[in-house]
């Protein structure tokens, strides 16, 4: 009896120590000095709703206590990662929309002075990813062809200068059709080859004349599936011929 009397005192001391150079969390230590009372015999009637995870039976509850108490200050791994991940990505929420408006404001003046203006529109992404610039209607293609018209290869020039200032910027170009048919004796054997063919012929034209860098652009078809105008008329249909340019910013 003396021997674990002195053990319990030893114990007590123990855990004072422990409790004077510590920042407690007051509910867990609240919990576990209810845990050590009952399993000392030193309280009574303790509510099931007073007890912690460690009440049971005797001196087998010591032994995971050392753990718990060690934890008492430790904040969850799971919500600490999940508050810095929301700060990061805010962060970096942040950077893109003030890269992505810098680019906007850049291209703007570089459409005016290339003259650009009456051919070429600007948008930003709402999530500040890209810019992007969209030929307007029928200007680079004839209905079915996927040949640049001549008169329209200097706006095509000058959108390569453009892509210049951005280098090592990622480019990605789309093409886009009306709704008409391929006819029998075109080379195209639907609205989603010449849509493909359009986006690879600006993409190579840009390549080879504007020495725009091959490896940062990419580009595809997505025919007739996405209009911006009503194909019930020409004026629409030519306003759905088009290509849309997307130039993501240095964060994607």
């Amino acid at each position: 009896m003396n021997t674990f009397a002195d053990l319990m005192n030893l114990l007590l001391c123990f855990f004072v120590m422990l409790f004077a150079f510590s920042d407690i969390n007051i509910e867990k230590f609240e919990k576990v000095s209810i845990s050590m009372a009952n399993s000392f015999g030193i309280t009574k009637n303790t509510s099931d709703s007073e007890k912690s995870d460690l009440v049971g039976s005797g001196m087998s509850q010591l032994s995971g206590l050392d753990q718990y108490y060690s934890e008492l200050d430790k904040p969850d791994q799971e919500d600490l990662s999940q508050a810095e991940l929301d700060k990061a990505m805010a962060a970096l929420d942040k950077k893109m929309e003030s890269a992505t408006e810098k680019m906007y404001d850049k291209i703007s003046d570089l459409a005016v002075e290339y003259n650009l203006t009456d051919y070429v529109e600007l948008s930003m992404d709402p999530d500040h990813k890209y810019v992007e610039l969209t030929l307007k209607g029928s200007i680079l293609y004839s209905s079915g062809e996927a040949d640049i018209k001549k008169e329209s290869l200097p706006i095509l020039k000058s959108i390569g200068n453009i892509l210049n200032n951005f280098e090592n910027y990622n480019v990605e170009i789309t093409g886009y059709t009306d709704n008409i048919p391929m006819t029998q004796d075109s080379e195209y054997k639907d609205n989603n080859w010449l849509s493909s063919a359009r986006a690879l012929n600006a993409a190579q034209y840009l390549i080879n004349e504007c020495n725009v860098d091959p490896s940062t652009l990419k580009y595809s078809g997505r025919g007739e599936y996405e209009p911006i105008a009503s194909n019930e008329t020409e004026e629409g249909r030519a306003l759905n011929r088009r290509i849309e340019i997307k130039i993501f910013n240095e964060y994607q």
